[in-house]
């Protein structure tokens, strides 16, 4: 085993400047013997590095080879398996485990002893070493040790070691004394051995020389003894002497210290009765006001407020561990609840008080806004409420079952108060609203008494249990809307405006309904944002809230799921704004269904209304988006404007649908059609109504609809008409819409207008060519022969030299039309044209121009032919453009 270390050490370690301090020839456990060996090695650099290789025999066997190394700092564990026996199997333990058997039980155990003397050195983290002996592990390792590697205690790890470089020139140098040193060894060594036997006998005879100093030495230290024992007595009885005075000092301390805890003790007592005082001392003022203030009086009021906000501070600090467990603790908390629920009861049956006081105050004063579109204002009652703001918040913090109660009456009390004021605003609403069709003619309905007017019966259909109107044959219609066949249909159809006069519209009355819709939208929208602005303020809504869901459902604030019977009632968390939308909807419950009354009313007495409505209500529901998106005011409006718009849509659609049920006159002439002039009065209309409208698109949209319809319809009368042409009724129509359309510069329509120009451009044109025909018709079918001998390859030189189309019966045909013949037909073409076009438009003067064009054309046309194809022949017509135009200015002006 010592050839093979000396072997390992050479080959392998020493060119790594590593130092092989022992060695064990190991084969894995349980697998087939394959022998290696298992070093402890050390670097010869500092800082020192120490581990454990694994080193096998080459397959060819003549060499060895490092296989493995593993850092002595990552072994966790040695397991030797057995203390008491002789066992050769042993584990390392580094990342995973290492089963190994040794060759033999010494070379284990002297491997493992190398390991632990390597660990107690060089490693902080100890290695564990379990079921190893206590013989194999040395007790302890100098700690103050701070040799290098290559010397010191390393020669109890290996019993070879090199010589230094001292102990080298002494060899050298004896070995040179002595020229046969190499020679002869044994001359060498005996000359060594009697140097040594010399050295001894000097040494002996140096000690037998130092026997009288040390028998001097041996004297002086009997008298150092003597000296010590002597002080040692001294110092007994100093001690002896200080023991008495340490146990004085003891007692003095004890005292001191006992001292000392019962001043801190008194310290902290003081402190504890100095902060109950200061934190749970109500002063008799406060209790005096919390007992018997006046809630009545600003003073009073603010005396409670000062003393209610005392007595939550009181109740609400946080005591120290056992403070509870003291009697006047308990006694001042007992007070204290008292005092709470005392007040409580005042503050809240007075606060109810208040309510109902401020009820019968307001009731009075209803009367004076009946005769007027106006609705009661609350900000006296806001103002006398809102004193007691910081108290209900108290409330709230206290005693959240009284804060809950006084929310329900409050929200039963408002939502009375406001019902009945917001049914009487709309009744005078409606009244007024109604009245408009009737003042022109003496009606005298909105002027008299609420109780006395015949209107009232009939509104009350409109707003029922239902709010909905209760059918068309209301008697409400016939107050509301004369059934004269002078007056307009309450559908307000494109149809009938286009058979009334301009008193007929009922500017006025349209007018008026807008001013009124509009005033009650501006007495609500302050209202409702008033109300909001108070509860947020009085009840103190600014964090979560919780509400038993029970207690809501049954006072009917909150819509939500009955629990079944046997279901536990749970709490549900409302924030701010829930809380406040909930109690909105409760107190004006009424205002949603009695809009809706209203706008069925409006839209039953005048379908056009809906224009009014959807702006307005447009326009106020942006307002109050702007303000809260959420709030109670912005949400009721919305919906409200979708029945708005609903009415809106359900207008255009009707006044299609009777655009597609006209009936026209067989016997008559059609002129403008109703519901062209309808669209005329429509647009002029909507377009003062939608002037800077949020909701322009929807009027945009409605034309769309309704200028397609009105193209469509025009076409449909046009292809029925049997006494006036076809053209005529396009010409006419289209013209009227191209006019409305340029007049009023609807960007919407811009399409549609260049559209009603090309119609009506198209249509004159045609009318005018079949209505003129061919005034000189012999001349023109003379003519038309003479195109077609041309058309055939003849020259219009030679043409003349026809037969049939010589300069003889040129002039024959020429003859028959002289001027008097061609002004009659042109005065009976006249007459006949003004029959075919109605009045309103004016076209005639239009149409009489453009025939004149026409027939101009067609002469110039006529004289080109006979210059071209009868040169030099002097044939002319009977009559000159000059002619032809005093006849067309004649018969004009004779007309």
């Amino acid at each position: 085993m010592t050839a093979i270390k000396h072997a390992l050490q050479r080959d392998i370690f020493t060119p790594n400047d590593e130092r092989l301090l022992s060695i064990v020839n190991v084969c894995k456990a349980g697998k087939k013997k394959k022998n290696c060996f298992l070093c402890a090695t050390v670097t010869t650099e500092r800082p020192v590095q120490v581990r454990v290789v694994k080193v096998k025999k080459s397959d060819k066997g003549d060499f060895y080879k490092r296989q493995m190394a593993w850092e002595l700092r990552d072994l966790a564990e040695v397991d030797a398996k057995d203390a008491s026996k002789e066992n050769p199997e042993f584990d390392l333990h580094f990342e995973k485990v290492y089963r190994w058997v040794a060759s033999s039980t010494a070379e284990k155990n002297s491997f493992i002893s190398c390991i632990w003397k390597l660990n107690q050195r060089y490693l902080r983290k100890k290695v564990e070493f379990v079921n190893v002996s206590s013989q194999l592990l040395e007790e302890s390792v100098p700690s103050g040790e701070s040799q290098s590697v290559a010397g010191g205690d390393e020669d109890a790890l290996d019993d070879y070691q090199e010589l230094n470089a001292r102990e080298e020139q002494d060899i050298e140098g004896m070995m040179e004394v002595c020229e046969y040193a190499i020679s002869n060894a044994e001359a060498f060594a005996e000359k060594l051995s009697r140097e040594l036997q010399v050295l001894d006998g000097a040494n002996i005879q140096s000690i037998m020389a130092s026997e009288k100093q040390v028998n001097i030495l041996m004297q002086l230290l009997d008298e150092a003894l003597s000296e010590v024992d002597t002080i040692e007595g001294k110092l007994s009885s100093y001690e002896e002497m200080l023991q008495s005075v340490k146990e004085q000092m003891d007692q003095i301390s004890q005292s001191n210290r006992l001292i000392q805890i019962s001043n801190t003790n008194n310290g902290k007592l003081l402190d504890e009765i100095q902060f109950l005082v200061n934190y749970m001392d109500l002063s008799k003022g406060h209790i005096r006001a919390l007992q018997d203030g006046d809630l009545s009086s600003p003073k009073g009021i603010e005396a409670c407020i000062n003393a209610s906000e005392a007595l939550l501070q009181c109740m609400n600090v946080a005591l120290r561990p056992g403070h509870e467990k003291l009697m006047a603790v308990k006694q001042q908390q007992h007070l204290f609840t008292e005092l709470r629920d005392t007040f409580a009861r005042r503050l809240t049956n007075h606060l109810n008080n208040v309510f109902v006081h401020q009820g019968h105050d307001q009731s009075s004063t209803l009367s004076q806004h009946t005769a007027e579109l106006t609705l009661p204002k609350h900000s006296p009652l806001h103002r006398d409420l809102l004193r007691y703001a910081k108290l209900m918040e108290w409330l709230k913090n206290t005693q959240r079952e009284k804060y809950d109660g006084l929310s329900r009456t409050y929200v039963d009390y408002m939502t009375r108060l406001y019902e009945r004021e917001i049914k009487d605003f709309f009744e005078v609403a409606k009244i007024k609203m109604a009245g408009t069709t009737k003042e022109g003619k003496g009606n005298k309905f909105a002027t008299l008494p609420r109780k006395e007017s015949a209107l009232k019966q009939e509104t009350e259909s409109l707003h029922g249990s239902s709010g909905k109107l209760t059918g068309s044959t209301s008697s409400l219609n016939k107050l509301a809307v004369q059934s004269s066949s002078s007056r307009r249909s309450q559908s307000s159809s494109l149809l009938d405006m286009g058979n009334m006069s301009a008193s007929d519209l009922d500017v006025a009355d349209r007018t008026k309904f807008d001013k009124i819709f509009e005033q009650v939208l501006s007495e609500l929208e302050p209202l409702c944002l008033a109300e909001q602005d108070f509860i947020s303020k009085f009840f103190k809504l600014q964090q979560h809230s919780t509400l038993a869901q029970g207690e809501v459902e049954s006072d009917g604030v909150v819509p939500s799921r009955q629990p079944p019977p046997g279901e536990h009632r749970h709490s549900m968390s409302l924030t701010e704004k829930d809380m406040v939308r909930l109690m909105m909807n409760k107190i004006f419950q009424s205002i949603e269904t009695e809009l809706n009354s209203l706008i069925a009313l409006g839209d039953k007495i005048d379908s056009f209304h809906s224009l009014y409505m959807l702006v307005k209500m447009s326009h106020h529901v942006w307002t109050a988006q702007n303000v809260d998106p959420a709030s109670y005011l912005s949400t009721t409006l919305g919906n409200v404007l979708v029945t708005v718009k609903r009415n809106f849509d359900k207008c255009i659609s009707g006044q299609i649908r009777q655009m597609e049920e006209v009936k026209i006159s067989k016997k008559s002439k059609v002129g403008i059609l109703p519901f062209v002039t309808g669209f005329e009065e429509f647009a002029e209309l909507a377009e003062t109504i939608f002037r800077n409208a949020e909701r322009r698109g929807d009027l945009d949209k409605a034309y769309v609809k309704l200028i397609r319809a009105v193209f469509m319809n025009v076409e449909k009368v046009a292809n029925e008409s049997q006494k006036t042409p076809r053209d005529v009724v396009m010409m006419e129509n289209f013209h009227h819409i191209f006019s409305t359309q340029s007049r009023l510069k609807i960007s919407c329509l811009e399409t549609e207008r260049r559209e009603a120009k090309h119609k009506y451009t198209d249509h004159l044109q045609s009318y005018v060519i079949n209505s003129l025909g061919q005034p000189l018709e012999k001349l023109n079918h003379f003519f038309e022969g003479v195109e077609a001998r041309v058309a055939q390859g003849v020259r219009e030189e030679e043409v003349s030299y026809q037969l049939a189309f010589n300069k003889q019966e040129l002039r024959k045909v020429i003859k028959e039309y002289p001027g008097k013949e061609v002004k009659k037909g042109l005065d009976n073409l006249y007459k006949k044209v003004d029959k075919h076009l109605c009045e309103e438009e004016s076209l005639l003067q239009v149409v009489w121009h453009s025939m004149q064009d026409e027939f101009i054309r067609q002469y110039k046309h006529f004289e080109g032919l006979i210059g071209r194809c009868y040169p030099g022949s002097g044939i002319t017509m009977e009559f000159t453009i000059g002619d032809m135009l005093e006849y067309f200015s004649s018969i004009a002006q004779s007309h």
